[in-house]
């Protein structure tokens, strides 16, 4: 067996993060993009002593977990979505297996409280981005997603079916209006072109859309066509806001040097659990809303009773979980570095009527050095990467009761309880929840206790 060889095998397993295993001549190869059960014709791409990875060529055979049923028509070439071909309750079958298969690699005793599942698989998404480019190397414009184990080619989309139609309506109505218009679109490589990014909100609970088109300053059309085409638009929901921003970095992120608002305002509404939301371009939000309150319900029950408690939240983002907490805390004290997240926070928490609530910009890292109260209830939700050693050493240092930790990344969450037990804190209860259908994402709630 040596690397470019092609071999065929069955999926035996997948693994988080959609690393699925095949067993060739008593050899174990990991292979992306698969489903278990699938005979699956691969390359072998790299052949070291303690790793072996091969590439999908073709699904010689679907695996009995797949459906043909309903299945988006960009879902094969789009790297947006790896198990929609699924039955759902497959997926979260698989998801929790993985996610409990890690937890149990620490080797604590604790309470597994299985998986949840989202409310809705179709439309979920309140936000998403989507990439100017060409469907193959100079090919004609194309709006969409990238394709699957590509870094360029777009995959141009009319049906994503993760977001609200009304999202579909409006990428489509741009989409042609700027082939219509002969607008060029930013080549990554040649740092030159206009079109990078078309960035989608929408409202599960008010209908509230924000369009962002995000370009450099290369060009300077006039947009004021393409507004109107989009304000005639019939949608399900209400069309809030449509905004220019321009970005001349060189970095493929979405960021803003500059914002012009063509239409409306520079932000919608969001509803979780009764509090009112207020959501700017660039606002870190929970992109699945009705999901995001199965996972807080969740992280409610796991913090328990706050009555006359501090509560601290770290990495708070736009305050989410701070202001479902605070109608029955005594002060709950949210840290964020991002200060555009932290001056949304507070002004959400002042629509909401909660004054005891304090949102701090800076890292935690440093900003938990200067804080005055003492918490009794630690609540955190970092960033993929998990939480800095010297941050979680600092924050074992509080000596709260309990700590309520989210993931959005298990291996990080496994990778951080390690050292949380070196720092006197064992994992009692942990539950998996599914924010994203159909792919190979799952959230993590855990319950951490003090070991005196």
């Amino acid at each position: 067996m040596k690397k470019g060889d092609i071999l065929t095998g069955i999926v035996e397993k997948v693994d988080f993060p959609n690393k699925g295993i095949l067993q060739i001549e008593d050899q174990k190869i990991q292979v992306k993009n698969v489903i278990p059960g699938q005979n699956v014709e691969i390359r072998l791409t790299k052949k070291r002593k303690d790793r072996m990875q091969g590439m999908v060529l073709h699904v010689i055979e679907p695996s009995p977990l797949e459906t043909e049923a309903d299945l988006c028509p960009h879902f094969g070439q789009c790297g947006g979505c790896t198990y929609q071909s699924m039955g759902y309750e497959h997926q979260l079958a698989m998801k929790e297996k993985q996610v409990k298969e890690l937890l149990d690699t620490t080797g604590q005793d604790y309470t597994w409280d299985g998986i949840l599942g989202s409310p809705i698989t179709k439309g979920y998404r309140n936000k998403m981005e989507f990439s100017f480019g060409d469907e193959y190397k100079d090919g004609p414009l194309a709006l969409g997603l990238h394709k699957r184990n590509s870094t360029y080619d777009i995959v141009d989309v009319k049906e994503c079916q993760i977001v609200d139609p009304d999202c579909n309506q409006v990428l489509v109505c741009v989409k042609e209006y700027m082939k219509e218009n002969n607008i060029s679109f930013y080549h990554k490589m040649k740092h030159e072109g206009y079109l990078r990014h078309l960035v989608l909100r929408r409202s599960i609970k008010t209908g509230d859309i924000l369009v962002n088109l995000v370009t450099t300053t290369e060009e300077k059309p006039d947009f004021s066509a393409l507004v109107e085409k989009l304000c005639q638009l019939k949608l399900d929901g209400k069309l809030v806001g449509i905004l220019h921003t321009k970005n001349d970095s060189l970095s493929d992120t979405v960021q803003c040097d500059e914002m012009d608002i063509l239409y409306g305002k520079d932000w919608m509404e969001e509803y979780l659990f009764g509090l009112k939301f207020k959501i700017s371009p660039f606002s870190f939000f929970q992109t699945n809303t009705l999901g995001a309150e199965v996972l807080y319900e969740k992280a409610r029950e796991y913090v328990g009773e706050t009555k006359d408690k501090v509560i601290f939240d770290l990495y708070s983002g736009t305050g989410t979980i701070a202001q479902i907490l605070a109608p029955v805390a005594q002060k709950v004290v949210g840290v964020e570095i991002v200060e555009e997240a932290v001056e949304a926070a507070r002004e959400n928490a002042a629509i909401n009527g909660l004054d005891n609530c304090e949102f701090l910009a800076g890292d935690v890292l440093t900003v938990i050095d200067e804080l005055k109260e003492k918490p009794d209830i630690i609540v955190v939700d970092p960033p993929r990467d998990g939480i800095h050693p010297k941050a979680l050493t600092k924050i074992a240092g509080f000596g709260v009761k309990e700590i309520v930790y989210i993931s959005c990344k298990p291996t990080s969450l496994v990778r951080d309880l390690a050292l949380f037990e070196e720092n006197d804190y064992k994992l009692v209860r942990a539950a998996a929840v599914d924010q994203f259908p159909g792919t190979y994402h799952c959230e993590v709630i855990s319950l951490l206790r003090r070991v005196e």
